[in-house]
């Protein structure tokens, strides 16, 4: 039996609790962990009108520690319920990532006839295994609930997928595979993918494995996700891997990357080298994200969350009570374009609910900085459209500002082809020397093609949220996602150009409504 020595809850050095979901940095448009500890998205999966939403959660400190299953649910992917944990740690080990599924057909046995299971699949993770320099101290475990996720029972015959002699042997990805009739798992095998087949959930084999010389040096493989896509304009369906690792990212530490290829239930081939990398992310803090299974069909979406960290400094990042948000929600879309086919990233329709009042930019001519007024810059979305044909500004962009000077800055450098998000003066960052700096964003990759001309317009869709920033540029071909902690809340939006003029086209500012 596993046993362990329970941090206490933390509380502010001043001995008084903020209050809740208002506390200094707390995200307002994302979901966050009431207090404690939350890392990689889990489970997520859709049921009778709710996002289930589960995670990688530590309820008794603000650092990692022996991990449960946290739960909360949605019924717009915006305004979340936190439910009560889930899953719990236990003789097996940890609760170590997962996914979950309705088993509609029943194949596991375990629904009580009058509604179809849900069925987490998720890792276990054996410390005193670990700790005495064992191989096999992660297997595969599930649990099933047939009242919406409100309660679990953990299968007695656990674990389902004993350790195949990895390391590292986690984070299972499971899905229902039509054409072939049965359960597909994928999951991380140290330094590739290993994609198992199972009739009902409980006896898995062996099919194959994807990636072992693909890319070293990003280090371990975690959180994959595979389902099929069709891109617009098409009636070829593709499917799309994604893999995120522990280190390599574009612009350092944690990053998330993926694949597009053809997928037959027991193998997985790539459109191109599997050295190649497509990152899905630019910035520093999206990772170990994944997508909600069982959507209706009648939507038909791909829908995406990840962690919005990076393990550089999640554990030190300057939050009080609770520590770590996730994404926004994503709408994942197929584009074919002359070098292949592309994924985009969009934000979900439903954030258009929390928009209140907006200001219309019209077209303008930009040299230095004019200021966007809003009541409160903190929580704001802006969709601008620059001409990069009838500009000649050496950078130019968007600053948001606080009376201390402090600022973040996302601009575009037309002689690189760069975007910059730049952080150096953006307050606190004095917790890890991996925080400060310029993140760079390689521009002209876009949803017409690959390393393209640039197009002689830019768009940009840039939510910012106390502590956040996430920017879609061109539709999702380009998604940069930050995050940051002034030393007092940025109150100030400008656009700016320097070293010459920029014309914008057009473009609105909103005003958004919390979520608590």
């Amino acid at each position: 039996m596993l046993s362990f020595a329970f941090a206490a809850a933390f509380v502010p050095a001043n001995g008084q609790q903020d209050t809740p979901y208002q506390e200094e940095h707390r995200p307002q448009l994302h979901f966050s962990p009431a207090e404690g500890w939350m890392n990689d998205p889990n489970g997520m999966v859709y049921f009778d009108g709710e996002y289930h939403l589960f995670y990688q959660y530590y309820p008794y400190a603000t650092v990692w520690g022996p991990m449960h299953w946290g739960h909360a649910v949605s019924k717009d992917l915006v305004h979340w319920e936190h439910l009560p944990i889930a899953l719990y740690p236990d003789k097996h080990g940890l609760i170590f990532s997962g996914s979950a599924v309705i088993d509609w057909k029943n194949t596991s046995g375990f629904g009580d006839g009058t509604t179809p299971p849900m069925i987490a699949i998720f890792t276990y993770h054996n410390m005193i295994g670990e700790r005495t320099g064992r191989q096999d101290f992660q297997t595969q475990g599930i649990a099933y609930s047939n009242d919406k996720g409100r309660s679990w029972t953990v299968y007695e015959g656990n674990p389902v997928l004993p350790n195949q002699g990895v390391r590292d042997f986690r984070d299972p990805k499971v899905i229902w595979h039509e054409a072939s009739g049965q359960w597909v798992m994928i999951l991380a095998a140290k330094n590739r993918i290993q994609i198992f087949n199972s009739p009902n959930l409980k006896e898995w084999t062996f099919a194959s494995e994807f990636g072992k010389d693909a890319a070293p040096q990003l280090g371990v493989w975690e959180c994959p996700d595979l389902f099929p896509l069709t891109a617009e304009g098409s009636t070829e369906e593709k499917w799309v891997m994604i893999v995120s690792h522990g280190g390599g990212g574009p612009n350092g530490g944690s990053c998330t990357r993926y694949f597009v290829g053809d997928f037959d239930g027991q193998v997985f081939t790539s459109d191109y080298p599997v050295e190649q990398v497509n990152w899905l992310d630019y910035g520093k803090d999206n990772y170990a994200g994944v997508t909600w299974s069982d959507i209706d069909a009648a939507d038909g979406r791909r829908i995406f969350l990840g962690w919005m960290s990076n393990w550089q400094y999640a554990t030190k990042v300057p939050t009080g009570s609770w520590r770590s948000a996730m994404t926004l929600a994503r709408t994942l879309e197929l584009a074919s374009t002359p070098t292949g086919f592309k994924l985009l990233s969009k934000p979900v329709a439903e954030l258009t609910k929390l928009r209140g009042e907006h200001i219309e930019l019209k077209e303008t001519t930009i040299a230095g900085k004019e200021e966007i007024e809003m009541a409160d810059a903190a929580k704001v979305e802006l969709d601008l459209t620059f001409d990069l044909e009838n500009s000649d500004s050496k950078s130019f962009g968007v600053e948001l500002s606080n009376a201390k000077g402090e600022h973040i800055r996302i601009s575009f450098d037309p002689a690189s082809s760069l975007l910059i998000v730049d952080r150096s003066n953006a307050g606190k960052m004095a917790f890890s020397s991996e925080f400060p700096g310029l993140h760079y964003i390689p521009y002209g990759i876009d949803m017409k093609g690959g390393l393209t001309e640039l197009r002689n317009s830019m768009k940009w869709q840039l939510y910012f949220d106390n502590s956040s920033l996430e920017l879609f540029v061109d539709d999702g071909a380009i998604v940069v996602t930050d995050i940051f902690f002034p030393t007092e809340n940025f109150d100030r939006i400008h656009l700016f150009a320097f070293d010459g003029a920029a014309k914008l086209k057009g473009g609105k500012a909103y005003q958004l409504n919390g979520i608590w």
